[in-house]
């Protein structure tokens, strides 16, 4: 893969190349990431935040999400709703932080850094990390010592990215995009994927209620691309 063309504010990373940053209560912009927000959710952050708010998915679907489909699209996108505060805030953030901090999504979990994942010619997944240093973050005038393996395993966020990894057999599919998909394509991949807790009690996973959440996502994920592509491979 060449060299990417970034913005100035986003330069690419390797995996232990170091920079510095952190973010607490006492950083002056603590909290300003989480307004003026357009965050997306995968499928892992909705059962992660269900969990953190001890409520069903659907649940969560209903209260705290906004659904989106555009022409064009193959498939729905999932956005957390924000607070109509003149700020556009996250619903689970205050003065003293994240309400939901132990089920915060992984977008949240990665920042400052990005990631993205990708297929290679061989049919394997690899991924890349940026920095973004964007102006009003003064996290990068902190002491700490960072490098991406570092701060994802300080933010747990190995689980989110193998669960996210995992999506790409269907979002990145061969056939995604190739042909429109119908109402009920595009109702499935939403009552399969991100209404987890209602797809477990449906009944067409056997032994589902044996399974971890993290077990049956990857379940769910094959179950759907059978049903969307016609194979069970990764």
């Amino acid at each position: 893969m060449g060299s990417l063309q970034l913005p100035e504010h986003i330069k690419e990373i390797t995996e232990h190349e170091t920079f510095k940053f952190n973010c607490h209560p006492g950083v002056p912009c603590f909290t300003d990431c989480c307004r003026q927000l357009e965050l997306a959710l995968t499928p892992y952050d909705v059962v992660r935040l269900s969990r953190a708010l001890h409520i069903p998915t659907k649940q969560f679907l209903e209260e705290y999400a906004v659904i989106e489909w555009e022409e064009g699209d193959f498939f729905p996108r999932v956005y957390l709703g924000m607070k109509d505060d003149g700020r556009v805030s996250c619903p689970f953030v205050e003065g003293k932080g994240c309400t939901v901090y132990s089920g915060r999504p992984g977008a949240c979990r990665v920042y400052p850094l990005g990631r993205g994942a990708f297929k290679q010619d061989d049919g394997s997944y690899d991924a890349i990390h940026v920095v973004l240093r964007e102006p009003h973050c003064h996290g990068f005038s902190e002491p700490d010592t960072q490098t991406v393996a570092k701060w994802t395993e300080g933010q747990e966020l190995h689980t989110y990215n193998s669960m996210n990894d995992a999506m790409l057999t269907i979002l990145q599919h061969p056939d995604t995009g190739r042909k429109k998909p119908t109402i009920e394509q595009r109702a499935l991949f939403l009552d399969t994927l991100y209404d987890q807790d209602s797809f477990r009690a449906c009944g067409k996973v056997e032994d589902s209620d044996q399974l971890s959440d993290e077990e049956f996502i990857l379940v769910a994920i094959n179950w759907l691309r059978v049903q969307l592509f016609g194979f069970f491979k990764f």
